[in-house]
């Protein structure tokens, strides 16, 4: 990408923050309980990529480790006022998913939260969190995908014409992607229509 690509994407996050909990609002009264259940199988160390304002960090027990990463210094502005009173274990640091700067194998468990929505490589992006996830490692999935629905999925081509100028594209192919990078998908479950998905996938060895 070039610079002028990297910086239009950093601004676009950085004027969403300001509304971005009101905005998500209904979303975690719907699911929340469903991300808490599922991220609770992250083990170990463990990246949260793009935290946004740290809406999710609620959801990860008190001992578990979190390195939340963020592409908007605006956004992590506001998730600093949600870090745990345990601030050893939550940490906040600004990256960018697709060129992370963390050593290989640095994590045992990844989990994202409708980010493979909004980052602007999808494959090199899973690629990278493949590179700092170890063999073994999980990589946890909460994410809205294009419908297979066979008028939803054309009216969502349509409709992220518009949406990604402002925030996320709304017709990724998420589970192809995720296989395309190098994981072994091991769990795919539907928890609204076809469009709200939960996956589960493995670093092989």
């Amino acid at each position: 990408m070039t610079d002028k690509a990297n910086t239009n994407w950093w601004d676009k996050w950085d004027n969403a923050a300001k509304s971005f909990d009101l905005m998500n609002s209904g979303v975690e009264l719907r699911f929340g309980e469903r991300k808490r259940e599922w991220f609770a199988r992250a083990e170990g160390r463990t990246l949260l990529v793009a935290v946004g304002t740290g809406l999710d960090l609620q959801y990860f027990p008190q001992e578990q480790t979190v390195v939340g990463i963020d592409i908007s210094s605006k956004m992590l502005e506001k998730a600093q006022g949600k870090l745990s009173v345990d601030r050893n274990r939550q940490l906040l640091v600004r990256a960018d998913a697709q060129n992370l700067g963390f050593a290989d194998n640095t994590f045992d468990s990844v989990v994202t939260s409708c980010t493979f929505c909004s980052v602007p490589e999808p494959v090199a992006g899973l690629k990278e969190l493949r590179r700092v996830l170890k063999s073994g490692g999980k990589i946890l999935m909460f994410e809205h995908v294009r419908s297979n629905i066979f008028w939803m999925g054309p009216m969502m081509d349509i409709m992220s014409r518009v949406s990604r100028k402002f925030g996320p594209e709304l017709n990724r192919r998420t589970k192809e992607n995720v296989i395309k990078a190098g994981f072994k998908l091991t769990r795919e479950i539907n928890i609204y229509l076809d469009m709200v998905k939960l996956y589960e996938a493995v670093n092989p060895s």
